[in-house]
């Protein structure tokens, strides 16, 4: 799945690469023809798409690309994490019964078969029942870190593309700038018009850089609220889990 998403990725990034460049090749002696358009026309996405352009092509492109790849790990994240929750309450009902009645085969079977950290670790502490109550919560307590683990995986990953993406169009701004003085200085005049120019540009790319991080944060934040509930299901189901076990020896492991 992550695979599939990096390759989606990657051909995204390079196709939304690509046209910005040749738009912005071919659309460049007539900008202001086409913002008029976009003014008239209405509509935000026009006018974002017009400021693409206007865009120096190289950072925008970079900006995109990180837009893109971030989006990706976001959503392989989100769908891992949905396809971890499950009905918790209905497994713990269910387990306890199975364990209620002696079936501990029954017990590990509906575990081994349902999917989720919470099923894993219920599997897990469930094939050491009869080795004491110590060993059960020593294997919950470091079944519970891998899943958590796993959880937490490619997360840092987006933190990067949230960091990269204002980064890039703050040096883009910054070149743009440095373009700016070169043109004052090859003109040998502070005319309004150059520095308007080169200004414009350059602020295009940070407005486009922080526009992606906070797109990609909006995504992370929702990861983590993801990743923190089923931790905390996991805790809770774990501590539940204990309390079985121990009722169980009670009853059948005198």
């Amino acid at each position: 799945m992550k695979k599939l998403f990096a390759i989606i990725a990657v051909i995204g990034a390079l196709t939304f690469a690509t046209v910005p460049t040749v738009s912005a090749q071919e659309a460049a002696p007539t900008t202001e023809q086409v913002a008029e358009n976009a003014s008239a026309d209405g509509g935000i996405h026009k006018e974002l798409k017009t400021k693409f352009i206007e865009g120096t092509a190289s950072f925008m492109s970079l900006v995109s690309i990180a837009l893109v790849i971030g989006l990706a790990f976001c959503i392989e994240r989100i769908i891992y994490l949905s396809l971890a929750e499950i009905n918790t309450k209905k497994f713990i009902e269910s387990i306890e019964s199975d364990l209620e009645s002696g079936d501990l085969e029954a017990a590990k079977e509906r575990a081994r078969n349902t999917r989720g950290p919470v099923a894993s670790i219920y599997y897990q502490g469930l094939m050491r029942v009869n080795e004491g109550l110590d060993v059960v919560e020593r294997s919950v307590v470091s079944y519970g870190g891998v899943q958590a683990g796993y959880l937490e995986k490619g997360c840092s990953w987006i933190t990067l593309f949230i960091a990269m993406a204002p980064s890039l169009g703050f040096l883009g701004t910054v070149i743009g700038m440095v373009s700016a003085f070169d043109k004052i200085q090859l003109v040998g005049d502070i005319s309004p018009t150059v520095v308007a120019g080169g200004m414009k540009v350059a602020l295009i790319t940070t407005i486009f850089g922080l526009i992606v991080a906070l797109i990609l944060q909006l995504f992370y934040n929702y990861v983590l609220a993801k990743i923190e509930s089923i931790t905390s299901d996991m805790e809770d189901s774990s501590i539940s889990l204990l309390d079985m076990v121990i009722k169980y020896n009670q009853k059948y492991n005198k």
